[in-house]
């Protein structure tokens, strides 16, 4: 199975792919490591990020995407332009999309700690949270 793990900040989605076949995760490369929304208040904009996104999961073959549930209320709650970018990665036809919340992914990891270090992944620093939310959804 192929998923692409999304963080969600300010105004950009960050993606890591990863992919699980025959007991073995894999980190495709991919040609996006992350997709910004220039302008929110334009319409056009965000269709043109859907597509961008949309034809990400097509070319790459992605089967699933997962998103970090970021909170709604409080001290560290998501911006506006966030839940727009949740809201138009969500309604991509091709791919359905799952949230992880917090909690999940942190029961993820201690029932199946990573089996490498992220700094020997190859990927890029803020991609680091996009790589836990793939890994502890692939993780059974």
């Amino acid at each position: 199975m192929r998923v692409c793990g999304i963080e969600i900040k300010g105004s950009e989605a960050i993606l890591c792919l990863m992919a699980f076949k025959d007991g073995l995760f894999d980190l495709p490369e991919c040609r996006q490591t992350r997709l910004a929304l220039t302008n929110d208040k334009d319409a056009e904009s965000l269709q043109k990020f859907q597509f961008n996104l949309a034809k990400l999961v097509e070319d790459y073959k992605i089967e699933q995407l997962v998103i970090k549930e970021r909170p709604q209320k409080g001290k560290f709650a998501g911006g506006a332009v966030g839940f727009k970018i949740e809201a138009a990665i969500q309604l991509i036809n091709k791919c359905p999309s799952q949230i992880l919340s917090a909690n999940a992914i942190k029961e993820k990891l201690k029932q199946h700690p990573l089996p490498v270090d992220f700094k020997d992944t190859g990927l890029k620093g803020f991609q680091e949270t996009a790589f836990t939310i793939a890994y502890a959804f692939l993780a059974k």
